[in-house]
């Protein structure tokens, strides 16, 4: 009977090839007993990774989309803020103008005038906020500010109610200023006539802020504090008791256009809650998904410790194998 053998250099080569799978082995079990997942995916799937890929591709979906509603809900949130700050401004002023207006006289007058400018022109730059470089207030015009500054405005203003001493015709005229496509509309607001595209927040699903500094409310809002900012102008011709009268009539709408700046800020607090309801979703689908990626990539720490166990034995008793043909000599042989 024939019988096969390997030559020593075969038997070295052989045995340094079972020690390197062996500690390629080894590697691998205690990557896969330190991070708690597979590494040879292929083979824990029996090479059906369509669902997989699935689940990663839901996960990339999703992912984008919460970047969406973090984006829209800074928006919003942005919004809100510019919103309230400026109701905030107008109806503390009103309360000022109902208090004092009817009472004033020579440098109180004045100075309330000059407050009206000072209020206006803070508006403005509430409406001209921006969030990620994008303005809030100006529609698709997202690159640039909403308005014109107060001096624009007021110089617009002043041609439209010059020469005017009568209260009520300042007012209509203010007001009409405003309302007119080449009035306001042309002169002071900066933005687009097109409202913002809508946020999209999942598949299917929209949420649009659409809210501009054109606005009725804010042009309402702009025609009172104009009027009394321009009350002690040159450009009107108001006395001292045309003054008082034009003041507590602008603190008086600007306490009505409180009413409507809440209808604006109950608007974007919709669009908020909308946006807060797609966050939860998207991070408990984000959640779900990792839970059933980490399940079928989880590795069994009891069976990978066992593995890892056998295989650090076949390579001790390898090295013991090895160290013993090392000994191997004729001399040892004969003797």
């Amino acid at each position: 009977m024939k019988s096969l053998s390997f030559g020593d250099l075969a038997q070295s080569f052989t045995l340094q090839r079972r020690g390197a799978a062996l500690k390629a082995q080894m590697t691998r079990l205690n990557e896969e007993l330190v991070s708690g997942r597979v590494s040879d995916v292929k083979s824990v799937l029996a090479g059906n990774v369509s669902y997989l890929t699935q689940i990663e591709n839901d996960l990339r979906t999703i992912e984008g989309f919460r970047v969406a509603t973090t984006e829209a809900g800074h928006f919003a949130d942005s919004m809100q803020s510019a919103l309230e700050r400026i109701q905030n401004l107008s109806g503390q002023f009103s309360t000022d103008l109902l208090s004092t207006a009817k009472n004033a006289v020579g440098p109180v007058l004045e100075q309330l005038g000059d407050d009206a400018r000072a209020e206006m022109a803070s508006v403005i730059s509430a409406l001209n906020s921006s969030v990620g470089g994008r303005s809030l207030f100006a529609g698709a015009a997202t690159d640039g500010a909403a308005l014109a500054d107060v001096d624009t405005i007021l110089d617009g203003l002043r041609v439209a109610v010059g020469g005017l001493a009568n209260p009520d015709d300042v007012f209509t005229a203010a007001q009409d200023w405003f309302d007119d496509p080449v009035g306001f509309a042309t002169t002071a607001y900066l933005g687009s006539a097109t409202s913002l595209a809508p946020f999209r927040i999942a598949e299917g699903e929209t949420v649009g802020v659409t809210l501009t500094a054109e606005h009725e409310a804010f042009r309402d809002l702009f025609a009172a504090l104009g009027v009394a900012a321009l009350s002690s102008d040159g450009a009107v011709g108001f006395d001292g008791d045309a003054k008082r009268e034009a003041l507590d009539r602008v603190g008086t709408l600007l306490f009505q256009n409180q009413a409507d700046l809440t209808a604006l800020r109950a608007s974007v607090g919709s669009a908020q809650a909308r946006v807060d309801d797609f966050a939860t979703r998207h991070a408990a689908e984000l959640t779900s998904l990792a839970f059933a990626k980490g399940a079928l990539l989880q590795a069994d720490p009891y069976e990978t410790a066992t593995k890892l166990e056998e295989v650090q034995f076949q390579l001790q008793s390898l090295y013991t194998v090895t160290a013993r043909m090392s000994d191997l000599s004729l001399v040892n042989f004969l003797r």
